[in-house]
Formats: C-alpha cells, structure tokens, sequence
C-alpha cells in the first residue's frame, strides 16, 4: 500500500482528495493535516510514502514544510499539489525537495498515476510547470552534459524508472544510477526532480 498523507487548509479539498485516493486499491490516506507544522506532526507520528502538500497555508507553507520533511522523514516523497504555478512558487518548491508538481485541476486518473510515480521516485510536473521552468532565465550549466547523459535525463523527464531508462538504451541499471549521479553533480542537484528543472531551465529538456 501507498500511504499518503494529505496537506491542504481547506476540509473540503482533503476530503474530496480522500475520496479519489482511497477508491485505488493500492493506496491508503494514513493522516490528514491543516498546515506544514501540522503535517510535520503527522508525518513523524505516522510514516507516510507520499505527501500530497499545498503550497500556502497558514502557520507554515508548504515549502518550508518540504524542506523540514527531510529531518522528519527523509524517505516520503513530496507531491506539490496548489492552484498556483507562478515562478514564486514553482522554483522554491522544486529547490526544497518536491518530488513533484501538479495543479488542483489536474484530472483525477492523472493525479493518481502521479502518486504512484511519486512513489516510485519519479519526477512528476503537469504541462504548465514545466513550461515555467522552460521560461526561466536560462544560464550556462555548471558542465555540459555527455550525449548519454542527456539522453538518460530526457527519458527521466518522460517517467521512465531507471531499469525503464536501461532497457531503452540497451545499459545496465547500475549504469544509469552512474549517469544520474554524474547528471546531479554537473548541475548541481539532488535528485532526479531537481535534475530536470534544472534541465528545463537550462534549455536542455523540451516540453
């Protein structure tokens, strides 16, 4: 099972994504939280897979929840999920640790999909985020990526896993962790949903 918890100021947005969580078989909605500090509480009395956060609420955002996370429970997974996709909010989110970033109208098959790939580790941006990143300013990489490495982080911004990404380039799995982390260094990174903001910031990815 997936435990999820759900991070929203609204009752109503909690129980509505409640409901279309728990109609999948393989995920389980463990906690619900008002605010960050909140979630924070939950998170380290429960452990939870992936946390549906929303971004501004009172007592402590989401970002600054995203970043606490990381002492609280480094292994659960962040899915940002806010009505706003402004660069004040998208940058920042991505920067502290979101594993994804997905807009309240995404469609509810996509929303749950993106769980499930956020729990896997994938990185996870709806179309209009993307986009965002794409717009920023685009600044010269720290070092240019190798062909192969570009290749392993574009098929990392389609979702693939990294036995998809090996099996696809006719590599070893140990061989794309390798590329990732040669990727992380190079511009500078954590983890893969960091790597391909900074590649659609960067003007290596396209959308």
């Amino acid at each position: 099972m997936i435990r999820v918890l759900i991070v929203d100021d609204h009752p109503v947005v909690r129980d509505g994504l409640r409901g279309v969580l728990e109609a999948e078989r393989d995920i389980e909605v463990v906690a619900e939280a008002g605010n960050g500090a909140e979630a924070l509480a939950r998170a380290a009395a429960t452990p939870v897979d992936v946390v549906l956060m929303d971004l501004r609420m009172p007592r402590m955002g989401g970002v600054e929840a995203i970043r606490a996370l990381r002492d609280v429970d480094p292994a659960a997974r962040v899915l940002v999920l806010t009505t706003f996709d402004t660069d004040r909010d998208v940058l920042p989110a991505v920067e502290a640790g979101a594993t994804g970033y997905l807009l309240k109208d995404t469609p509810r098959d996509e929303l749950v999909r993106a769980v499930r790939a956020a729990h896997r580790g994938e990185a996870v941006l709806s179309p209009s985020v993307a986009g965002k990143l794409m717009g920023q300013v685009r600044e010269p990489a720290p070092e240019a990526l190798s062909a192969r490495e570009l290749q392993v982080l574009t098929l990392v911004a389609a979702g693939s896993t990294n036995r998809d990404a090996a099996r696809r380039l006719f590599i070893s799995e140990a061989t794309v962790k390798t590329h990732l982390l040669h990727i992380y260094a190079k511009l500078e990174v954590r983890d893969r949903a960091s790597a391909v903001a900074a590649g659609y910031r960067l003007g290596l990815l396209r959308t």
